[in-house]
């Protein structure tokens, strides 16, 4: 009989440099069981709804995580917009969509490079890192934040962008999109790549579904599952279809990752052509008296704020459920029957984010 060996995998780990601790069951070299443990950090989020009015809470949603920070402002007031009956001007639910999809490009470029480099691929590292550094550059330029932009508000949003600047963010994602396909052809077919990530971390449609594995995991998977499509922001307006892979394994979800950068580039383009002319912002009054479930698309998948609140200006309740959360679950099953070597890809395949998931 094979013996069973229990080897500590994290809270802190070269490959994962955040608070996540797995015990990894080992036969050998093989894994047969994974046991994960979150809650190294406390956010107190449920507190500070008690101690900020809940037009200045906006600020604290968008530092529940930094790499795709917008969105989560985004579903928070999008949230309190919806139990307030706010209609935004539509020139900011344009700029929001456009701002989100920048958002969802420089975090797909960030995790692309992290991957590369876990596999020892440094100097495609660094030429991701490279291009991810032109996106922040127009976050910079058009909201005055590269990591927090601080932009959203109750009612729209606090800048605007000049007609100048848009046709210039353009022409810079066509030359984007041209260098996007030189470093795919490395992710999508050099042998190495697939060799390391071909096979490696299968999850099937059943599983991602049963397990409710969301984003980027469950598309991977064959789950046309995208929160895009609900219409939320400028969504409804565009055409647009979500990146599918069948193959369920490392390999597919890097694909989807890769491929959905040309689909968020293509997105930005339709807005930046179709925004109108108008205000970007409206005064609000009041405070919101009820409760709504808040959803958007993140990079890594569906985020849900649970928002509510009872006329005054402090809410009642913030919820969050982020999607790394949810694809914990899916990921023990992907690590199940792998070898040793292959949990740091394997885990990255995810693209966790495990400050985002704490609270």
């Amino acid at each position: 009989m094979t013996k069973q060996i229990t080897v500590p995998f994290g809270p802190q780990h070269p490959v994962l440099p955040e608070p996540l601790h797995l015990d990894l069951v080992l036969e050998d070299e093989k894994v047969v069981d994974v046991i994960p443990t979150i809650g190294y950090v406390h956010r107190g989020l449920e507190k500070l709804v008690e101690k900020r009015e809940y037009t200045e809470y906006v600020f604290i949603a968008e530092r529940i995580c930094g790499i795709c920070s917008f969105i989560h402002s985004q579903t928070y007031v999008q949230g309190i917009e919806q139990i307030m009956g706010l209609e935004i001007p539509e020139r900011a639910e344009y700029l929001r969509t456009i701002w989100g999809e920048y958002s969802r490009l420089h975090s797909h470029l960030l995790w692309l490079g992290l991957f590369a480099d876990s596999m020892g691929f440094e100097s495609v590292f660094m030429n991701a890192w490279r291009l991810r550094e032109h996106i922040l550059d127009d976050l910079e330029s058009t909201t005055g934040g590269r990591v927090i932009q601080g932009v959203c508000k109750v009612g729209g949003v606090r800048k605007d962008v000049a007609p100048e600047k848009l046709d210039e963010m353009l022409k810079g994602l066509k030359n984007l999109e041209h260098e996007l396909n030189e470093l795919n052809n490395v992710f999508l077919f050099d042998q190495s790549m697939k060799h390391r990530l071909k096979g490696i971390g299968k999850l099937s449609s059943e599983d991602a579904y049963q397990l409710g594995a969301v984003g980027p995991t469950a598309r991977g998977s064959g789950l046309a599952i995208d929160i895009r499509e609900t219409g939320y922001g400028a969504f409804g307006k565009i055409n647009f279809r979500p990146v599918v892979e069948h193959g369920g394994d490392s390999y597919a979800r890097c694909a989807v990752r890769a491929k959905e950068m040309f689909t968020s580039i293509d997105i930005i383009e339709q807005c930046i052509k179709k925004i109108p002319d108008g205000p970007v912002d409206m005064k609000v009054t009041g405070a919101p008296d009820g409760e709504y479930f808040s959803r958007t698309e993140q990079p890594r998948g569906e985020v849900i704020h649970y928002i509510k609140g009872n006329g005054k200006k402090n809410l009642v309740r913030h919820r969050v459920r982020t999607p790394t959360f949810t694809n914990i679950p899916p990921l023990v099953t992907l690590l199940k029957g792998c070898e040793l070597a292959d949990v740091p890809v394997i885990v990255l395949s995810i693209d966790p984010c495990i400050g985002c998931a704490e609270r």
